[in-house]
């Protein structure tokens, strides 16, 4: 059976679905109090740069894949308004779960739909825009999941992919301090959780930098690929077009 990453472990294919559910499901209680802490609120920024270059319009069709608890959501509902439609995916229940009464709580009963990145449940040419925040490096995998977001775009339609990624190399030292050090640390005390913690600096370490992910959007076929690099490359936007 064919491998792939789980952190810095090798796990069957099969099974890392299953390992990455067992992260968040452990972890989405206090999933937003951990990305405060994390990013010293960093995180907010860089979603409302990523809402920002969406470019969301009034009656546009908008899917947030990997929605976690629903920041991107809801800034893209209010700018669809109620002519548009913005619906939300997650392969793990519990984190669809709690963005979805989250957004309910705001007034915002979006369509939830609990899948699986690799095999997106819709139309092909349905979306104006599909967005992905730090979602991608936990699928299994990634070309196919970045070619099932090409697949129902409309012509003309953007992708957005929010991940972490290289950070600028003379902060690396540091940067590779607070991950292995402080991150594990503020799992194991707030989260109670440290393994996931681990496993979060772990995956970022495996995933495709900022040129590498770019050539796989544009293997996927997307085109006019481009990236913004935030906070010394500690995140990079991706974006790209359907032609």
């Amino acid at each position: 059976m064919s491998q792939t990453d789980f952190g810095y472990r090798r796990v069957d294919k099969a099974e890392k679905a299953g390992r990455v559910a067992g992260v968040f499901s452990s972890v989405a209680g206090n999933y937003d109090l951990m990305n405060d802490l994390m990013s010293g609120g960093l995180h907010r920024l860089w979603k409302a740069f990523t809402v920002t270059l969406a470019a969301v319009r009034e009656g546009e069709r908008v899917l947030d894949v990997a929605a976690g608890s629903g920041d991107l959501a809801l800034d893209f509902a209010r700018r669809a308004g109620p002519s548009g439609e913005v619906w939300i995916t997650d392969i793990n229940r519990a984190m669809l779960e709690r963005g979805r009464d989250r957004l309910l709580d705001r007034g915002l009963p979006l369509p939830a739909v609990q899948c699986d990145a690799e095999a997106l449940p819709f139309p092909s040419d349905y979306f104006d825009c599909v967005s992905v925040a730090f979602g991608l490096r936990n699928m299994t995998d990634k070309e196919a999941a970045l070619a099932e977001m090409r697949r129902v775009l409309k012509p003309a339609g953007r992708l957005l992919v929010l991940e972490f990624s290289r950070v600028w190399a003379p902060l690396s030292k540091i940067y590779d301090w607070y991950s292995f050090t402080v991150l594990p640390w503020l799992g194991k005390t707030v989260a109670r959780d440290e393994t996931a913690y681990r496993y979060l600096a772990e995956s970022i370490r495996m995933h495709p930098d900022q040129e590498s992910l770019k050539a796989m959007l544009e293997r996927a076929g997307l085109e006019a690929v481009e990236y913004f690099n935030l906070s010394a490359g500690v995140v990079a936007l991706h974006r790209g077009y359907k032609h």
